[in-house]
């Protein structure tokens, strides 16, 4: 398992994945059929997921990413972070999806909402691929989920240990640090 990086189990298989995202992609089209949609990528960890998603979605969507960086000791109490990468595209008077690999306590994706919603677009929503409703501290409109887990070291798919094993074709369970 590419040097194993100490994974206990196999949680959602490639197969899974792919089988759950063409399943968001679908509902995603049909509840988007002709409206104007924008996609936005949370980098880095939803990558694998928004590049499967939306081709997954079979309406035209406008795609675009942007990047947070934590500020050290405060995001994971506040939710504040930084923007490093902000978008290209306008989103004025569009729809927009948020797509993020997993969400915990909601907080740092809440305030990308708020950020993203004095740009004046419709609406806003969010489709994460994992959800752990547990450490839910703040309300967020998430439309669409593909799995809720519980506290655990996930590694694949996106999600990183110290910037590796982003490449996994599947998500993993760590064993406890």
């Amino acid at each position: 398992m590419m040097d194993d990086p100490d994974i206990r189990k196999v949680l959602f298989s490639e197969e899974t994945l792919k089988q759950k995202v063409t399943e968001l992609g679908r509902r995603i089209s049909e509840d988007y059929r002709d409206k104007e949609l924008v996609l936005i990528a949370v980098l880095k960890g939803s990558m694998y997921f928004f590049a499967d998603l939306t081709r997954a979605i079979d309406i035209p969507i406008g795609v675009d990413m942007i990047s947070i960086g934590n500020i050290p000791d405060t995001t994971s109490q506040t939710g504040i972070v930084r923007i490093t990468k902000d978008l290209d595209l306008s989103i004025t008077g569009k729809h927009v999806l948020v797509i993020e690999d997993i969400i915990r306590t909601g907080l740092t994706t809440a305030y990308l909402i708020q950020n993203l919603g004095a740009r004046k677009p419709i609406d806003i929503r969010v489709c994460t691929l994992l959800y752990n409703p547990d450490r839910m501290l703040i309300n967020i409109p998430i439309a669409y989920y593909g799995f809720e887990v519980k506290e655990s070291w996930l590694v694949g798919y996106g999600m990183d240990v110290g910037e590796k094993w982003r490449n996994l074709p599947f998500i993993g369970e760590l064993e406890h640090r």
